[in-house]
């Protein structure tokens, strides 16, 4: 059965992490046959802001499907068709993820989430929103406990980073590494 995954970009500001992660698709590849594309209309609002284009125009060029988030009739609306599939939501809105912890599935990407949830396959927030509200600690918290991974786009300044490609670099590199994708992406921890 091919493994799939399905990239989620919401309406938040740090849209550069899912742009960064299509660029490694060569990565990703080794362990998805497929990989897809969900992206909200206030995403694509952002990522014009933030990167100069929607990030679709990017997963495109790439070969890589994308649906928005008015496409319910996609197959990735079905969790018969989501068998052997990840999913990471870069950035995840708390918006997104506040619908998510109480079962709101009112556009593609949040029905995706809940049936990756549902069908106990791994599921990848990337919350980038600071400082965070007792509501979205709760929220978090639920959706930890559902068996979602949370991670939020804290970078770790260890790896003494020179560019800002450096410090996006060490999340998307946390990505792959909660995905299980071997990687150099950052340089690991040592010691001195």
């Amino acid at each position: 059965m091919e493994k799939g995954l399905i990239i989620g970009i919401s309406g938040a500001s740090g849209t550069i992490y899912a742009r960064r992660l299509i660029a490694y698709d060569d990565l990703l590849r080794k362990k998805y046959d497929r990989i897809y594309v969900i992206e909200t209309g206030y995403a694509r609002k952002i990522a014009a802001y933030e990167i100069g284009y929607p990030v679709s125009t990017y997963a495109k060029k790439k070969g890589i499907p994308v649906f928005s988030e008015e496409d319910m009739d996609s197959p990735l609306a079905s969790s018969s068709n989501l068998v052997n599939h990840d999913m990471v939501i870069v950035p995840c809105s708390l918006n997104t993820a506040a619908k998510l912890s109480h079962g709101i599935q009112d556009n593609l990407l949040l029905r995706t989430a809940s049936s990756i949830i549902r069908m106990k396959q791994k599921l990848v927030l990337v919350i980038r929103e600071t400082p965070l509200s007792l509501i979205d600690l709760a929220n978090l918290y639920k959706l930890a406990e559902t068996g979602a991974i949370i991670l939020p786009a804290s970078p770790g300044f260890y790896h003494k980073p020179k560019e800002l490609k450096d410090i996006i670099d060490f999340i998307v590199g946390k990505i792959l590494d909660v995905l299980g994708i071997e990687h150099s992406v950052y340089p690991r921890w040592k010691a001195t």
